[in-house]
């Protein structure tokens, strides 16, 4: 479904990710670990058009998106919900899950999707009017996932999304991923936490100083003495 296969990705003169190559199957939770640092946000905005690499591809369905522009890559099913949630503060929580459904085949299905996302995330309906700037920090990560699925994502990427989140709002936002993927859709996921996550992957990647390290089945990794020692402190 999606393939990264061998791209190196700089800022400027300094080289982010080298020869980096993953994988996306349809209906899989893919983690992508590694310390602060290590290429793995740089990874998701090469995906999302943000960033170009200078080597290497990146297809969707067999059809390559390396040079395309976001706004095509997300109208053709990659949705991305970046580190720090980048919701737009002044405008309501409504106005804002709107913004995900800006293409023609997504707001024609606008009522339908936002009645999803109420499924996911019923607080969101109750504060549909109230400005998303005076959320909590729980809710303000519900909203941008919301937006995020707003887009009608076949692959849905998520960028350290219990980032700063009390440890039982934690465990629901797990949870909500987990659901979200048992309705279809693949998700790939960045993540401090690396229990959690790798918990609830099909398969996971390693990424060490720009490059892939490891790789392999969720639970596998989680048993692995390497990942135990420097990700887990067991």
């Amino acid at each position: 479904m999606l393939k990264v296969s061998e791209i190196d990705v700089y800022y400027g003169d300094m080289q982010a990710l080298r020869d980096v190559s993953i994988d996306v199957d349809k209906g899989e939770v893919v983690s992508v670990i590694g310390s602060n640092g290590a290429g793995k946000s740089t990874l998701l905005k090469a995906i999302s058009g943000m960033l170009r690499p200078r080597r290497g591809t990146i297809s969707l369905d067999g059809n390559e998106i390396s040079k395309a522009p976001s706004s095509r890559i997300v109208e053709k099913g990659i949705s991305h919900v970046p580190e720090g949630r980048q919701i737009f503060p002044s405008m309501t929580v409504l106005e804002n899950l709107e913004m995900g459904a800006q293409f023609p085949r997504t707001k024609k299905m606008q009522g339908e999707s936002l009645e999803q996302v109420f499924t996911y995330f019923p607080r969101l309906k109750e504060r549909l009017s109230q400005k998303a700037g005076t959320l909590s920090g729980g809710e303000q990560q519900m909203l941008a996932m919301g937006r995020g699925l707003m887009s009608l994502p076949a692959i849905m990427m998520l960028d350290e999304p219990s980032l700063g989140l009390a440890p039982v709002l934690v465990s629901t936002i797990f949870e909500i991923i987990e659901k979200i993927n048992n309705q279809g859709t693949a998700i790939l996921l960045i993540e401090q936490n690396v229990f959690h996550s790798l918990k609830i992957s099909t398969r996971g990647y390693v990424l060490e100083n720009g490059q892939i390290a490891l790789s392999g089945a969720g639970q596998e990794l989680l048993e692995n003495p390497h990942i135990r020692k420097t990700y887990l402190g067991l």
